[in-house]
């Protein structure tokens, strides 16, 4: 698979009014996997259909520009209940979201936060946080290694 299929893919899911929030390659040299998580841009749950939809475009692109192998898997689901926060975009929309976020600037490196509101220029962006501690920390995004939605189960 070529190396540059990522933005092939976020453009083809945009023309569908989609944003790719992860594309994970697996499977064999022979086989190989696409692991494809989309989010609608309109902020509504993305449903079954929206994902048959996506795949059916994405086979069709990526068979006619030959971009994957003769045999290949196709998954593409929603991001889930842990959706990974890897945009500025990201940060902005789940304000006022729990997140649990790895970044040198909070104790222990890795805690659950909330996330208070992002500010700061492209490409660098300040995220405030309330930790769980109570305390507000300001975390450069270039600083965070990793950030996904917390998500609890109601009892």
């Amino acid at each position: 698979m070529s190396e540059s299929i990522e933005p092939i893919v976020a453009q083809e899911l945009g023309t569908l009014g989609f944003d790719l929030v992860e594309l994970r390659r697996g499977g064999s040299k022979s086989r190989p996997v696409l692991e494809i998580r989309i989010d609608r841009r309109d902020e509504e749950k993305v449903t079954i259909d929206d994902c048959a939809r996506a795949s059916r475009a994405l086979e069709a692109r990526l068979e006619a520009d030959a971009l994957v192998a003769e045999q290949y898997v196709l998954e593409v689901s929603s991001p889930g209940a842990d959706r990974p926060l890897k945009t500025a975009a990201d940060w902005r929309r789940f304000v006022g979201r729990r997140a649990t976020v790895t970044a040198m600037a909070l104790a222990g490196g890795k805690q659950e936060v909330e996330i208070l509101a992002l500010d700061g220029e492209a490409g660098a962006e300040i995220a405030s946080v309330r930790d769980s501690k109570g305390r507000e920390v300001q975390l450069p995004l270039r600083d965070v290694t990793q950030a996904r939605l917390a998500f609890h189960w109601k009892r």
